[in-house]
């Protein structure tokens, strides 16, 4: 069965790298097996090792640090209030196909939001997930010989969202950045969300190969 760790308490981006680091190491040693973490971090902004880096504005003007790492993608924000999800997956049996791997995160997130009565859904060349025009979910990964690292991040309440008004989120000028409390139009926590999520993820990447979307 596929290992799910639900860590109950915030932690910085550096432990979650760290803890990323090990089970992909483990993993590569033979030793480890296909795990998902699902937590929450402290507030920090992020980044992909990019040569243009203007989606952070004005880094020095930011209220929380930097942190400059390796996934794919432009700025983006990770506090409380937000599902944070790792993925450390040997993509090896799975085909070797990135592209299926992301199209499965934003599936499972689709369907999570469904539970919830939000209908969201995929745009054209733009990975995440989206209610309209407003995006509720950034996903960034990278692999290591082919082992998954990093994954999605999805909005769950209010209180993560200012935050982002002082970057260019994922690099894309006048996006809205929305949560899965307010497009259901009631209070939902992330431990709830995190529950229905983990179903999902069950539902969806236990197989090898995972189903195609």
């Amino acid at each position: 069965m596929l290992q799910i760790h639900h860590l109950p308490e915030p932690i910085t981006y550096e432990e979650g790298l760290h803890l990323q680091q090990q089970h992909v190491d483990a993993i590569l040693a033979g030793t480890g097996r296909d795990v998902i973490l699902l937590l929450e971090h402290h507030p920090v902004y992020t980044i992909g090792r990019l040569r243009d880096q203007s989606s952070l504005r004005n880094p020095s003007a930011l209220p929380f640090p930097v942190y400059e790492t390796n996934r794919g993608g432009q700025a983006t924000y990770h506090g409380p209030g937000q599902l944070v999800g790792y993925p450390i997956l040997d993509l090896n049996p799975r085909g070797r196909d990135l592209h299926k791997h992301l199209r499965n995160l934003e599936e499972v997130l689709i369907r999570a939001c469904a539970t919830f009565g939000v209908i969201a859904a995929r745009r054209e060349n733009m990975t995440g997930v989206w209610v309209e025009n407003r995006k509720l979910a950034s996903i960034g990964v990278g692999v290591r010989k082919w082992i998954s690292m990093h994954g999605f991040a999805i909005n769950i309440t209010d209180e993560c969202l200012p935050p982002f008004f002082a970057i260019t989120p994922c690099g894309l000028d006048g996006v809205r950045m929305t949560s899965l409390s307010a497009e259901a139009g009631r209070p939902i926590t992330v431990a709830e969300a995190a529950s229905v999520v983990e179903q999902e993820l069950r539902q969806l990447l236990s197989h090898s190969p995972p189903c195609a979307i």
